[in-house]
């Protein structure tokens, strides 16, 4: 089958441009800066640890030489050991909806990559045309013999055309970049969401044990001084005792009541608060090990301060801002140059639908365009000066990031160190309470006291319950901020 010597010639024309396109993004560049990770101020050692605290700027992720084990190194599952709270935290996990609309998230950036990525290509599109319209007869032409000419036409073919920006000078790769930036910011911002309603789920759930706890003890308290109660009021019908000890039994006994119904309202709060984490319409929430019974480790492992920069979602999210916006300016500097584009049309037309795809009846157009801003009223130079404010904001974000983060880890171990030392502390001080209240009774009992003391001493003992649990709640709350603070809770 011969070619046709348009068809040639244009094929010719076509792989010419092409060969020089090549050579020119050969030899173009990327304007703009590349990103290289600022140096930071990362201590030794944490505040609260017996490590040096030594000052040293890292600008590269840990070496393996300064991995050191972590609480954050291990899965969620294995910090938590109750098993219903592990089985709450699955169904938060697969059901939060704070959750659901991060993924979505991840998901849009994704859609974003392909768009932004998209300018980089060549458009080409395709189409077809076809017309056919008839002259009425009296206004049709008369052909040499007086006949009536063909007052009938039509015509059509193929056509296909193809559009490309060149990216000469990097603007649409710096774009691509900060958009892949975006997306890992995203998926980053994802697991932070993750780690925080972990946390959230086992902070609520062990307020909830923890005001489980003091609701028993104000049931056992209000039966105890109902007990109380009775023993005055037949003291004093035997005239053992007066109505002045009847009356701050009672009062005893209506403060503990009193107590009773508010601790159910927290309890049901709570119990909407958690079921609202888990996705769910509120309701009764399941129950697993007493808040006394919560595991708390002695010794925590912590790791080096330097191993939060690859751990801590939120410090790898507002990194990855921080090179999106190194990208943008690269955008921004690509502005002052020319932009270069291509174009071209071709197809096929014939009045014959069998000679279509005829050489003969082919036809093209190709074209190539510059163009360089000359004045647009400082826009260019403005938008270049916002793009290196904003990466200068994002350099600063990261660094306030990174002391937020060693913040929230010296706060954690101070406060885990602290809270199970007061744990300890209120326990001693609910043993000498009860046996007070104990050794009080028996005095009244014997006569050999006035129920004030009875009165003191329960009343020093049903505080000194409520504070213990209050306490041990904010033991098994302070590990789940430790693990949290150290990166750990979104592997």
């Amino acid at each position: 089958m011969s070619v046709d010597p348009t068809t040639r010639r244009a094929e010719q024309i076509i792989g010419g441009v092409l060969l020089a396109v090549a050579a020119l993004l050969a030899l173009g560049c990327t304007v703009g800066p590349n990103y290289k990770r600022p140096a930071v101020d990362v201590p030794g050692g944490y505040r609260q640890t017996s490590a040096p605290d030594i000052s040293q700027a890292s600008s590269a992720p840990p070496t393996a030489p300064s991995i050191a084990p972590s609480i954050a190194d291990e899965q969620w599952a294995k910090i938590f050991e109750d098993s219903t709270l592990q089985r709450l935290v699955e169904r938060a996990l697969a059901n939060n909806l704070d959750l659901r609309i991060a993924a979505q998230r991840v998901l849009e950036a994704q859609a974003q990559v392909g768009i932004t990525r998209s300018q980089q290509l060549p458009s080409i599109n395709a189409g077809g045309s076809y017309t056919a319209f008839q002259i009425p007869s009296s206004l049709a032409s008369t052909n040499s013999n007086g006949t009536p000419g063909n007052s009938f036409f039509n015509g059509g073919g193929p056509s296909a055309s193809a559009a490309w920006n060149l990216d000469f000078w990097g603007l649409y790769r710096r774009q691509s970049e900060a958009a892949r930036a975006e997306l890992l910011a995203s998926e980053w911002g994802q697991k932070a969401t993750r780690t925080a309603l972990i946390q959230g789920v086992a902070e609520a759930y062990f307020e909830l044990r923890s005001l489980d706890a003091q609701a028993a003890i104000t049931e056992n308290t209000i039966k105890a001084r109902k007990d109380s109660l009775h023993l005055t009021q037949a003291l004093d019908q035997h005239g053992a005792g007066s109505l002045a000890d009847v009356r701050q039994a009672e009062e005893l006994l209506h403060a503990a009541q009193a107590n009773l119904p508010d601790l159910q309202r927290q309890i049901a709060i709570q119990e909407n608060a958690l079921s609202t984490l888990l996705g769910r319409n509120p309701g009764d929430i399941d129950r697993g090990l007493p808040i006394d019974q919560q595991p708390h480790p002695q010794e925590i492992p912590v790791g080096v301060p330097s191993q939060l920069l690859e751990r801590r979602p939120d410090i790898q999210q507002a990194e990855a801002k921080l090179v999106a916006a190194n990208a943008r300016i690269g955008v921004a500097r690509a502005q002052y140059f020319p932009q270069i584009s291509l174009t071209s049309l071709g197809g096929s037309a014939s009045n014959q639908l069998n000679s279509v795809f005829s050489g003969a009846n082919a036809y093209w157009y190709a074209a190539g365009s510059i163009s360089e801003p000359i004045f647009d009223g400082g826009r260019i130079r403005s938008n270049y000066r916002l793009s290196k404010a904003q990466e200068q904001e994002m350099l600063l974000a990261y660094q306030k990031t990174i002391l937020s983060a060693l913040q929230d880890v010296s706060n954690s171990l101070v406060s885990y160190k602290q809270t199970r030392e007061r744990r300890e502390e209120q326990s001693k001080q609910v043993a000498s309470a009860a046996d007070a209240v104990r050794l009080a009774r028996l005095r009244y009992s014997g006569g050999n006291t006035s129920y004030l003391e009875v009165l003191t001493t329960d009343t020093d003992l049903y505080s000194a319950q409520l504070l213990l649990a209050q306490a041990q709640e904010q033991e098994a709350g302070s590990l789940v901020q430790l693990y949290v603070a150290l990166g750990g809770g979104w592997q």
